[in-house]
């Protein structure tokens, strides 16, 4: 390998990184807010109201944030469009990206603001099982309790996952120019609890 090539392995990341710059032209949403646990306490019907919670938690969950981590391709969705990566870029047997184009080759372990760039140290996709993208809220409900389909969590640890995980909480400490998910981590958390609590009943859509 000659100098010229060690060098463009060496700039990759910081063009990669400006490619992906250069292609984000849509302007991030105004962030969105949660319902608090007490605008739900009104609905008197417990099945109705684990919906109604779901529902609501449901802003977060088919959230550009989150689906564009949840795809149902081999291939991550990047912007608030959900469009295909750029580069090209695929899971990988693990995840974490295939051999010679890893995600950690240019996601580090903290955002870079000024390159528009993610960054967390398990930077990754979620597994093929949880893909989102493309399902009603409905059927996301249903997959999240299956443990065929979850990774094998209970719903206890589907609970804690959601409000403690700190990729999981990425979503809404993003880089700058993308919206962070709606409300906080700890509100949605606690739609998450209080839905698992009423008997984690699903919409029908």
């Amino acid at each position: 390998m000659n100098f010229k090539s060690i060098a463009i392995l060496a700039a990759l990341p910081a063009l990669i990184a400006g490619s992906v710059y250069a292609q984000s032209s849509i302007k991030p949403a105004a962030t969105e807010t949660l319902r608090p646990l007490s605008d739900f306490a009104e609905i008197k019907d417990e099945k109705d109201r684990s919906v109604a919670l779901f529902q609501e938690a449901g802003k977060v969950i088919t959230h550009a944030r989150c689906v564009n981590c949840h795809p149902a391709s081999d291939r991550p969705l990047q912007g608030e469009d959900k469009h295909p990566h750029q580069p090209l870029v695929v899971r990988g047997s693990d995840g974490f990206g295939a051999t010679g184009m890893r995600c950690t080759t240019c996601h580090g372990p903290t955002n870079v603001d000024h390159a528009h760039l993610p960054g967390h140290p398990l930077w990754h996709l979620a597994p093929i099982e949880m893909a989102w993208e493309g399902k009603k809220l409905g059927e996301i409900c249903e997959q999240i309790k299956d443990g065929k389909r979850n990774g094998g969590k209970s719903l206890d640890q589907i609970v804690e996952h959601m409000a403690e995980d700190s990729l999981v909480g990425w979503g809404w400490q993003p880089d700058a120019g993308r919206s962070p998910a709606p409300g906080t981590q700890k509100e949605f958390g606690a739609l998450i609890k209080a839905w698992a609590e009423t008997g984690a009943v699903c919409p029908a859509s």
